[in-house]
């Protein structure tokens, strides 16, 4: 098995079987978002202690990359502090639309760079981390990628 085929494997397993896919009910960081293009919608909770996220879910309906993207996204979170999760968040956002190089992306994360090889789906990737940083900022409005 090549690596093409192990991401597309791991994206399609995350994309039917999500982890971390429930609202957690202890969250102090919550955010919705919507892709309107796709009709992805997102709802992100966060559990944050002294500036680390201790847990991280989310909710939602969308396109398998949508629903991938989040559950791969809510397993890198945990752990993390604030502000490596905006860093990160920062990181993967510019790897698929500024075609910045993944330097700074590891693990599972990386099975989403091919999605950058189709412009439309670019935005269903996104969606949890823009969704993401609105949690992270108490943003009460509804994130759109049309934004």
């Amino acid at each position: 098995m090549n690596m093409k085929d192990l991401y597309q494997e791991l994206i399609i397993d995350h994309g039917t079987h999500p982890r971390n896919c429930c609202v957690l009910a202890n969250a102090n960081g919550t955010a919705e978002g919507f892709n309107p293009l796709c009709g992805d919608k997102i709802q992100v909770y966060l559990k944050i202690e002294n500036q680390k996220i201790e847990n991280a879910s989310f909710t939602g309906s969308g396109c398998a990359i949508s629903i991938a993207s989040a559950s791969l996204m809510t397993e890198a979170l945990i752990g993390k502090s604030v502000q490596e999760a905006l860093a990160l968040s920062h990181a993967f956002h510019a790897v698929l639309v500024n075609d910045n190089n993944n330097d700074h992306l590891n693990g599972k994360l990386t099975a989403l760079i091919g999605v950058k090889a189709f412009p439309a789906r670019v935005k269903c990737a996104t969606l949890s981390w823009h969704t993401l940083r609105a949690a992270l900022e108490h943003n009460s409005k509804t994130v759109s990628t049309e934004n």
